[in-house]
């Protein structure tokens, strides 16, 4: 499994078109997004646009990382064979799937980083040493969630259709969770929505962190609870693509 793992990380980063959109993407959009906000706070907030985009930004590279690259190379694999090639070793499709999300949370690190480094640098945001380490921390753990996530819609849809459902699922979740604007300018009927959203949960870890205090336990629970659902699923769909094979 770490041999796997390591494959999969120098795939990733030989990826010139993945690595762009998962690692340059996000910082970029943070500085048009939050690039003229003032320090003005968000409504129902003690956070400004700076503050508020710098995570869900952070959240949002993160998630293109290991969703995207993920369901795309499952169903290409599945598709050229690789993934029967590797049932034929002793590799246990528990370890397939580990591997995939080990991988592509690991890859998100570098998008995670540099926003955070141009909310400093660009945007002059100022915390605290433990809230800058508990932000990347609880961004990266939170990761995992969505990679789980890529795993079982690689192996869900077939490769002409992993696209379009991948991005469905990638804008839905963007929007509906919060991550491109904050969600207290919205009616409280989707407010209350995206609350059992995982982004919304997701980028709550940070924004909690940001404001002084300790992520939410609900915020932790829901997101526990998405990376048991979406975990079991794609080990579930593994298994009865094995049986299909």
């Amino acid at each position: 499994m770490t041999t796997l793992i390591k494959l999969e990380i120098l795939r990733a980063l030989r990826n010139k078109k993945f690595m762009f959109f998962s690692v340059i993407y996000p910082p970029a959009l943070y500085m048009i997004i939050a690039g003229g906000a003032d320090s003005t706070p968000i409504p129902g907030t003690k956070l400004d646009m700076g503050l508020y985009f710098m995570v869900s930004m952070a959240a949002f590279g993160a998630m293109t990382a290991v969703l995207l690259g993920n369901c795309e190379q499952i169903a290409k694999e599945r598709e050229k064979g690789w993934v029967r090639q590797l049932r034929l070793t002793s590799l246990p499709g528990r370890g397939y799937v580990s591997a995939k999300i080990a991988a592509a949370a690991t890859v998100s690190l570098p998008s995670i980083v540099l926003v955070l480094v141009m909310g400093a640098a660009v945007k002059g945001v100022r915390l605290e040493a433990w809230q800058w380490a508990a932000i990347a921390i609880g961004t990266w753990l939170g990761s995992f969630v969505f990679a789980a996530l890529g795993v079982a819609i690689g192996y869900l849809v077939s490769g002409d259709a992993v696209r379009p459902v991948s991005m469905i699922c990638y804008f839905g979740l963007a929007v509906c969770g919060g991550l491109w604007m904050p969600l207290t300018i919205l009616p409280q009927w989707v407010q209350n929505i995206a609350e059992w959203i995982p982004t919304h949960a997701y980028a709550a870890l940070g924004t909690a962190v940001e404001a002084g205090s300790a992520p939410h336990v609900k915020d932790i629970a829901i997101l526990l609870g998405y990376l048991l659902v979406f975990a079991g699923g794609a080990a579930w769909l593994y298994r009865k693509d094995t049986r299909k094979a």
